[in-house]
């Protein structure tokens, strides 16, 4: 792929990247709640919870934003190459 393109590139890749955060926040905050019964997932730090629970929701977290991330990711790169008939990736 050419420079420019690469460069063409870049904003749409930081917008994806923003949008995976905000998503996929939303979708676990969603879930944790429905498994949890509880509007938001333990912290680190709160010592009222056992730590098994904060690992869960360490863990969940970081596997939805991945993929999350990597839908959107993935999207993003194939309207890219619909509009300019390069892959980003490459």
């Amino acid at each position: 792929m050419s420079k420019g393109a690469k460069l063409a590139y870049r904003p749409i890749g930081l917008a994806a990247g923003i949008a995976a955060g905000a998503v996929s926040g939303a979708v676990f905050k969603q879930v944790w709640k429905r498994i949890s019964g509880e509007d938001d997932a333990p912290d680190a730090l709160q010592s009222e919870y056992p730590m098994w629970e904060i690992i869960v929701s360490a863990a969940l977290q970081g596997a939805i934003f991945a993929a999350t991330k990597a839908t959107i990711d993935r999207l993003g790169a194939e309207g890219f190459t619909k509009l300019t008939g390069a892959w980003p990736g490459d």
